[in-house]
């Protein structure tokens, strides 16, 4: 690492992150969660952090809040646990074996193949080839 003068982020708690009372997150990580996972809103590639505070009617502060303390990353990183997830089972699936990586990637909501190849190894330690051949 020293090579590449690469540091690790040191993490950051922004000071609006404990302000947010408990009630307030217990109530937004519940319907933040069902809209996100349940309902699979991380499909949409313009579920943007912006769109979900507007439809839940508070602001964005308050659910990068509630993401950062309920499950412990960004409003990014937690969108994209769920697609990463999401096309592990479709790159699984028989009978989504025709469709391509891009394609996939597109269905589970990334707006490109680069994105989805930098999540998917972020989060594997590999790329989406490589998973399906230990995988499969």
């Amino acid at each position: 690492m020293a090579k590449y003068n690469i540091t690790e982020p040191k993490p950051t708690v922004a000071a609006y992150v404990n302000r947010v009372s408990q009630k307030v997150i217990e109530d937004l990580s519940e319907k933040i969660y069902d809209l996100i996972v349940n309902q699979k809103r991380y499909r949409d590639r313009d579920f943007s952090a912006r769109a979900l505070a507007k439809e839940l009617r508070t602001n964005t502060r308050y659910v990068s809040a509630v993401v950062s303390k309920t499950f412990g990353c960004n409003y990014t990183s937690f969108v994209n646990r769920y697609r990463i997830e999401d096309a592990k089972e479709l790159l699984l699936d028989r009978k989504k074996e025709r469709l391509t990586v891009a394609q996939i990637s597109n269905a589970v909501g990334f707006s490109n193949r680069q994105s989805f190849y930098a999540a998917f190894y972020k989060l594997n330690g590999v790329t989406p080839t490589e998973w399906v051949k230990k995988n499969k």
